[in-house]
């Protein structure tokens, strides 16, 4: 019940102010019409680099996802408010983790048509394998985002610490995450890419477990 009322309440949040998703899906555009005015190789080339182009654009997009989620609550220490809140901050661990999920896949119904139309490159034909991949990595970089934008909100430079902490963090997960899309646009069998994908559930395991537990810890000044 209260892990609903507190994701209710980052979604009413975003809905009023729509700060993270107008920058979160200006920003992939721009990255994607970078992306295609610069890359003009031949098509074979150009799907062999698309896995890693698309999950490049994900990871960047998700840091402004991850950073507003908490700095918005800085601001009047409103933060400091909900702490004070008879709420458990494991609940409160949820409600950031699924909250972030929610605004980054939200991001991506606008972004991955638009990356797939100016890089010209066809859907994958495994639709319900690559959206399931996609549903499990974004769970994998929200948890591991979430867990940090708490642990780096009250420092002075938080918005430069969030990036260069979760990229060498999340480096597995997107090695899997390429490994695994490029295996579905190429419509390889589940055996090839199954352990990249028992590699991104693993860290999901492992983050949604590790913030679960401390954020009791990491939330506190």
């Amino acid at each position: 019940m209260m892990l609903r009322v507190l994701l209710r309440k980052e979604i009413l949040l975003e809905m009023r102010s729509r700060e993270i998703l107008v920058s979160m899906i200006t920003f992939g555009a721009a990255v994607v019409l970078l992306y295609a005015f610069s890359f003009r190789p031949s098509p074979e080339i150009l799907r062999q680099f698309a896995p890693g182009l698309l999950w490049t654009v994900v990871l960047f997009v998700s840091v402004l996802a991850l950073h507003r989620s908490h700095s918005l609550e800085k601001e009047f220490d409103a933060f400091s408010l909900t702490l004070s809140a008879p709420v458990d901050r494991s609940t409160l661990f949820l409600s950031k983790w699924f909250g972030n999920f929610l605004m980054l896949l939200i991001s991506q119904v606008i972004l991955l048509p638009l990356f797939f139309l100016f890089l010209q490159l066809p859907f994958p034909s495994m639709p319900g394998a690559f959206i399931g991949l996609l549903i499990l990595v974004d769970l994998g970089i929200s948890s591991a985002g979430s867990l940090l934008s708490g642990a780096v909100m009250r420092a002075r430079v938080n918005e430069f610490l969030l990036p260069l902490l979760l990229f060498p963090m999340v480096t597995p997960l997107m090695i899997s995450a390429v490994k695994s899309t490029a295996a579905v646009m190429e419509s390889q069998p589940f055996s090839q890419w199954k352990l990249w994908l028992q590699l991104i559930v693993s860290f999901i395991i492992v983050f949604g477990l590790v913030g679960y537990l401390i954020y009791d810890h990491v939330c506190e000044e």
